[in-house]
């Protein structure tokens, strides 16, 4: 089993390419400003074509577990140091809640 953690910025957007498991992703991580917002995540393929839109980074379980038939070949978690079930925040994205692929 291979971890590796994405690493990330406290900023309210970010794209990149990142290589997971041999093929290349797009992802697009952005706040999204609605009342009960939050971070989101948008995968794309290595071409830019959208795979997934719209996933809430929440911690506790695997983002891509409902999107299994898309047979990404890896699992996505968020984990909070020190508060593992603290969302992740425009202060905290990158410095204590960090993205981690695991395959």
């Amino acid at each position: 089993m291979t971890d590796l953690e994405i690493p990330l910025r406290a900023i309210p957007a970010q794209s990149f390419r990142i290589r997971l498991n041999g093929l290349y992703y797009g992802m697009l991580i952005y706040w999204d400003t609605a009342p009960e917002g939050g971070f989101v995540l948008d995968i794309s393929d290595g071409f830019g074509n959208p795979l997934v839109q719209g996933i809430p980074l929440v911690t506790g379980s695997d983002l891509l577990a409902q999107y299994a038939y898309l047979n990404f070949g890896f699992k996505l978690f968020i984990f909070s140091a020190g508060a593992p079930w603290q969302p992740p925040t425009q202060q905290n994205l990158g410095v204590t809640s960090h993205l981690v692929a695991e395959w």
